[in-house]
Order: structure tokens, then C-alpha cells, then sequence
């Protein structure tokens, strides 16, 4: 009686909060006469992130600068391909970067010229991940490794105890193995999170193997005849690329939801958010260094997940502004807004919960 009483009480706030919160931030563009979209400044940083990687790719294939130079415009290409991940494809992917579906998709074709592929990651992300947020089983970010545990529901293993240590490195990992591995392995799992017997188009298929095919082309073929460097000189430079983007992705995406603030529920419970969609969200998602504005801008939406999670077709640089709604009304409603003030801060405690969650449970006392 007490458990149905709670639901209905939860579902009442859940009500009220997502009915205020969606109606104040309606309210603020349309009395401020904003777009939800792109407006010039994103449009700038896109074309300065862009340029920071494919300029970086054609310099180094004229050839004509030093191998230092080289290497080091490796590690910018890096940067530059986070963050165009982090910035440009990730709201584009949502339908967030235009209110025009062509742009969205023109420019989500960039994490195809990154490795990645967009209509995967639309079911994995967009669907999954913002539909069961940190529910074990369901939440296909929380699969980043056998080798890392990131919900307290996994089953643990005994390698789990060093993940604090080796988990960071792992994560450098991230860009490779999406590029090799990762898209090829959720088209043929038949399962992914709670969908059943998943299949993917013909032309999905040939799009995942063409675009593949162009970007080993790019990455791998054309450097290799047209620079006059040996394999392992090569191998140094493309491994450069993508540790470095695969740390700073790897890292920036746990801090949103896989810290001590956020909340776990397991696979049974994913049936159960009718009602409580916003509450569920709300309890699963942080911010963190939210009044860095160098991270900000770097980062996108990723360093303002919960306004994300709640308005994901929101271009994400808007987020600054409705930020302080969301906090307010979060606070009238008696609802967690999970924050964490420092990037730092926000790296120690995903430190913390990795090395909470890779200890053995502790033993309970038996009569």
C-alpha cells in the first residue's frame, strides 16, 4: 500500500516538474525571439573544429613539415576529433544542430568521416542510452569493457579490483575499437539493450561497409603511399590520433552519469519509468564544471547533461541559459540536480566509483 502510495506521489512530481520545466524554457526562447538551434557562434566553432582536423590531416600529408610537427598535429587532430564529437556530430545526431532534418544529417555524415557510424549510434544513444539511463542491461554506455564495471549490478570479476587503475587507459582505447570493432559488433548483436532480435536494413549495411571502407582508405592507405615515412612512423602518428581523442572521450562521457551523486537501478526496473521519466533522468545524470567556459565550449552539451537529458533537440549552446530554470524549479520541486563544480572534482569522483564498484561486495551476517 505504502509502495503504490510512493509511485503515485513520485508520478504527481514527475507531472508537475516536466509540465513547469518544458513550459519556463519554452517561454525563454520564445520571449527572447531564440532559435532552439545552431545560431552563429556554434556555427563558428564548428567550422573551427572542422578545420582544426581535416586542416591538420592535409598538412601532414603535403609532407613537407618536420616529424615533430607531424606528431604533434597528430595530437591536435585528436583534440579536434573529440571535440567535433563532443560539439557538432553529438547535436546534429539528435536533430539538435538545425530545424532542418538535411542539415542534421549533412553534418552527422562528419562521424562517418570520423570512423563512426551515425545510425548506430542514433538506437545505442539516442534511443537506449536516453530512454535507460544507467539501468545495468539496458544501458549500452555502461558496456564499455568486460574489463570495467560501471554499474554496481554488473557482475563483478575479480580483474574489476584494479579498473580505478587501468580503466583510464582503457578509455584511450575508445576511438579505436569504435572504429575496428565497436559498429560492426552492435550490427550483428541480435540483442541491443532491450530490444530483441534487432535488424538493420540492407542499405544500413552497405552504408556501415562503404563509409568504413573510406575512412581506412583516408586514415590508413592514402598516408602510407604519399608520406615517405616508415610503418611504424605511421603507426605512431595514427595511434596519436586516436588514444588521444579516445582518453578525452573516453573520460568526459563517464563524468555525466557515472559518479557518487548518480543514481544505478538494474534491468527489472527499466519497465518500470512510466511516469517517472524526468525523475529517473534527474537521479541517473550530473553536470560538472559548468562555469568553465573553455570546457564548456569544448565540450558541448556533455559538461550539462541534465539539461541534455531533458531537452536533447536543444542545440546545445543554449544550455547556459536555461541551466539556472532547470536548477530553480529542480530545487522547488524537491528534485536532485546533481552537480559537480570542478572538471578535477568531477575526474575524482568517477576515480572513487570506479574503485567502489571494482571491491567485492562485503559479506553479509548470517544468523
Amino acid at each position: 500500500m505504502d509502495g503504490n502510495r510512493h509511485m503515485r506521489d513520485e508520478t504527481e512530481i514527475d507531472r508537475r516538474f516536466t509540465r513547469e520545466v518544458k513550459a519556463k524554457v519554452k517561454d525563454h526562447f520564445e520571449r527572447n525571439g531564440l532559435s532552439k538551434h545552431a545560431n552563429a557562434a556554434m556555427v563558428t566553432k564548428t567550422v573551427i573544429l572542422l578545420s582544426l582536423y581535416f586542416g591538420s590531416y592535409g598538412l601532414i600529408l603535403a609532407g613537407s613539415l618536420p616529424l615533430a610537427a607531424a606528431w604533434l598535429l597528430c595530437m591536435v587532430m585528436g583534440v579536434a576529433m573529440a571535440g567535433i564529437g563532443f560539439s557538432v556530430t553529438h547535436d546534429a545526431l539528435h536533430g539538435a544542430y538545425s530545424a532542418n532534418p538535411r542539415i542534421n544529417r549533412l553534418i552527422g555524415w562528419v562521424f562517418e568521416c570520423l570512423g563512426a557510424n551515425g545510425y548506430i549510434w542514433k538506437i545505442t544513444h539516442n534511443t537506449i542510452h536516453h530512454t535507460y539511463t544507467n539501468i545495468e542491461g539496458c544501458d549500452e554506455d555502461l558496456e564499455v569493457s568486460p574489463l570495467i564495471r560501471l554499474s554496481p549490478y554488473t557482475p563483478r570479476r575479480p580483474i574489476h579490483r584494479f579498473q580505478h587503475v587501468g580503466a583510464f587507459f582503457a578509455y584511450s582505447l575508445a576511438t579505436l575499437f569504435w572504429v575496428f570493432v565497436k559498429d560492426f559488433k552492435y550490427f550483428l548483436k541480435k540483442d541491443l539493450g532491450p530490444y530483441r532480435g534487432k535488424k538493420h536494413d540492407r542499405t544500413e549495411w552497405a552504408s556501415l561497409i562503404g563509409t568504413k571502407s573510406l575512412y581506412y582508405l583516408m586514415m590508413i592507405v592514402v598516408p602510407l603511399l604519399v608520406l615517405d615515412i616508415t610503418w611504424w612512423q605511421y603507426l605512431i602518428g595514427f595511434l596519436t590520433v586516436h588514444l588521444t581523442a579516445g582518453l578525452i572521450l573516453g573520460v568526459i562521457f563517464q563524468l555525466a552519469h557515472v559518479v557518487e551523486s548518480t543514481e544505478h537501478l538494474r534491468e527489472e526496473t527499466g519497465t518500470a519509468l512510466k511516469g517517472v521519466w524526468t525523475l529517473h533522468q534527474m537521479r541517473t545524470t550530473g553536470n560538472f564544471a559548468t562555469d568553465n567556459r573553455l570546457l564548456s565550449w569544448y565540450v558541448g552539451g556533455l559538461n550539462s547533461q541534465i539539461e541534455h537529458h531533458l531537452f536533447p533537440r536543444i542545440c546545445h549552446v543554449h544550455y547556459g541559459n536555461i541551466r539556472p530554470i532547470v536548477r530553480e524549479l529542480a530545487l522547488k520541486h524537491g528534485i536532485p540536480y546533481n552537480t559537480n563544480p570542478t572538471l578535477w572534482g568531477a575526474i575524482v569522483s568517477h576515480y572513487r566509483v570506479l574503485k567502489r564498484f571494482g571491491m567485492p561486495e562485503p559479506a553479509r551476517a548470517t544468523a
